[in-house]
């Protein structure tokens, strides 16, 4: 009898182990997750849409960035180089849940690329991600099933994936001889398009969709190159760089409008916010990227970031609202399903 208890405990302590994560609580209030260097290097935060109660989700000596939202709210998928502490050491995908707690590595193996610039499937099954080896100067959007350890890639010299609401395609950015454009790949059929036509400027960058799955917003520089200059943004004159600003365009890539000022540095990582009445993205300011937020319908723009101590002080940022939360498709090793077996038996 002792050892059918001991058994017992121990197969209900692996159940929980292997379960936990289903005990994460997504936010019941709408949150943004954040990169930010202001404890010294780069950390995951996470705050209120009016700037409020930023607070570091990651505390950890690596790199942690680039965090995004699961669909439920349940998860956080971010990027760090836990594994190998160097500047210029691999970086990988890891899971956290929703207070920072229970990381977790998502792939067994270490690489010597970088995993990085990431998104979810609408689902919640699976996620795509760069993957980038610097030493053969090679760049994949890959994609990858969560809980399996396999990738498969799909698109060569691109970057920056963003998964459609609807799951049917990725939006990314391709770039050949340095011309950046934003793509859109059929995930069944892999046949691509242009988001805009062949004439727009090239330098269009950092997709991202609406919820309703109807629009994208992206940061874009469409004005010619100054004579003399070639493709390749380390050759770029500063006076042209930061004329990349922020647009928004239907899906089919009609009817694209210009949401921030060309005046001032560059504006980056655009987001919508899930009722796609207001846009976060990033601008330097005073020396520091920081984070702002612009009211669509009234223009209004509000800085909700501050501090930092290096170039890359605040940026990037992942909106999540219960209130507009995806769907996820039921999984089968629900816990209400294993304790229901177990309750039978």
């Amino acid at each position: 009898m002792k050892f059918v208890g001991t058994f017992c405990m121990l197969s209900l302590t692996l159940l929980y182990v292997n379960v936990c994560p289903l005990f994460a609580r997504a936010p019941t209030m709408p949150k943004i997750l954040f990169t930010s260097t202001r404890d010294g290097n780069r950390e995951v935060y996470i705050m209120n849409p009016d700037g409020s109660e930023q607070t570091n989700l990651t505390q950890h000596p690596a790199e942690d960035l680039q965090a995004v939202w699961a669909p439920t709210g349940k998860q956080i998928l971010f990027v760090s180089n836990r594994r190998d502490l160097r500047l210029r050491g691999s970086r990988d995908l890891y899971l956290m849940d929703p207070d920072g707690t229970n990381v977790r590595p998502v792939f067994k193996k270490n690489i010597e690329a970088w995993r990085h610039r990431l998104t979810w499937s609408p689902d919640g099954k699976q996620f795509a991600y760069t993957k980038t080896n610097w030493d053969a100067g090679t760049s994949h959007i890959c994609l990858a099933t969560l809980g399996e350890q396999e990738e498969k890639c799909i698109v060569a010299d691109s970057y920056d994936p963003a998964w459609s609401p609807d799951g049917t395609e990725i939006a990314y950015v391709a770039y050949i001889l340095d011309a950046h454009r934003i793509k859109l790949i059929d995930i069944h059929t892999q046949k691509q398009k242009r988001l805009l036509p062949r004439k727009a400027m090239s330098w269009q960058n950092h997709p991202s969709w609406s919820t309703a799955g109807d629009k994208l917003v992206f940061s874009w520089n469409k004005n010619p190159l100054p004579a003399g200059h070639r493709p390749g943004r380390d050759r770029f004159p500063p006076e042209w760089i930061k004329k990349e600003t922020i647009y928004i365009v239907n899906r089919d890539g009609t009817d694209f409008q210009q949401l921030v000022n060309e005046a001032g540095p560059e504006t980056l990582y655009p987001v919508l916010s899930p009722n796609g009445n207001e846009i976060l993205y990033t601008q330097e300011i005073n020396g520091r990227r920081q984070i702002f937020k612009l009211d669509m319908n009234s223009s209004i723009r509000t800085q909700l970031t501050n501090s930092g101590h290096s170039f890359q002080a605040n940026v990037g940022g992942d909106w999540f609202d219960p209130a507009y939360a995806l769907p996820v498709s039921p999984q089968p090793e629900l816990l209400t399903t294993t304790w229901g077996e177990l309750k039978r038996e």
